[in-house]
C-alpha cells in the first residue's frame, strides 16, 4: 500500500513529489507553510535562539500588518483578517476585487508574497504570560507543605452523598475483605427479604 504522507518527498527532486508533499502534509507541518518574511526592522528585534543570525520569517497571525510585496496589489498594506491553515492563503483588510453585480470579496493572497511590518500584541502577550505561567507552578505555597506535611484530603462525593450506608460498610469494600462483603449481603437479604 503507498502512504498517505512522508517526509521524504520534500527532499525529492521530482516536482511531483514536491507536490505531493505539499498537497497532502498534515496540520501541524502546514503551520510552517504560511510563515511570511519580517521587515528589516523586526529582524533585528527577533534574533533566532541559539543562532548569530536574526529571524527572517514567522508565523503570520491575524492582527499583525502586512505589506503586499508582489502581484497588482503591490506596496499596499494592510491588517490581517483570516489565515487559512488549510489552503495556505491569507485575507487581509481593504484588498479587494469588484464583482460584476457591484459587491465586493476579500482576495486571498499567498504568503510568500508579503512583509510583515508590524506584529500583533500576541507575541508579546506570549512570552510575559509564559514567565508568568512559570513563576505560579510552584505548588507548595503553604508553610505546611514546605515543612513535608501532606495537606488535608476532603471527603469524596461518594462518601457524602450517601454511597454507603454506613462507614463500616464502605471500608470493607475498599479493603477487599470478601468473608465481611458476604456477612454485609446477608444482612441486607434479611432486612429487606429480597433475593437478587
Amino acid at each position: 500500500m503507498k502512504s498517505k504522507f512522508s517526509t521524504k518527498w520534500k527532499a525529492s527532486k521530482q516536482p511531483r513529489k514536491q507536490r505531493k508533499y505539499l498537497a497532502n502534509a498534515p496540520l501541524h507541518l502546514r503551520k510552517k507553510f504560511v510563515n511570511v518574511n519580517l521587515s528589516k526592522e523586526l529582524r533585528k528585534k527577533y534574533p533566532k535562539e541559539g543562532h548569530k543570525q536574526n529571524k527572517r520569517n514567522i508565523q503570520i497571525k491575524k492582527g499583525d500588518k502586512v505589506k503586499i510585496m508582489r502581484g497588482e496589489f503591490r506596496g499596499q498594506t494592510g491588517k490581517v483578517l483570516e489565515v487559512n491553515i488549510k489552503k495556505s492563503l491569507i485575507v487581509i483588510e481593504g484588498i479587494q476585487a469588484k464583482k460584476r453585480d457591484g459587491s465586493k470579496v476579500n482576495i486571498k493572497l499567498q504568503p510568500s508574497n508579503l512583509q510583515i511590518i508590524e506584529l500583533s500584541e500576541r507575541l508579546k502577550k506570549t512570552q510575559t504570560e509564559s514567565k508568568q505561567e512559570v513563576s505560579n507552578r510552584s505548588p507548595k505555597t503553604s508553610n505546611e507543605n514546605k515543612q513535608g506535611k501532606k495537606p488535608e484530603t476532603q471527603p469524596s462525593p461518594r462518601d457524602t452523598q450517601g454511597g454507603h450506608e454506613n462507614p463500616k460498610e464502605g471500608q470493607d469494600l475498599q479493603a477487599g475483605d470478601s468473608g465481611e462483603r458476604k456477612k454485609i449481603k446477608n444482612e441486607k437479604i434479611e432486612q429487606t427479604g429480597v433475593k437478587k
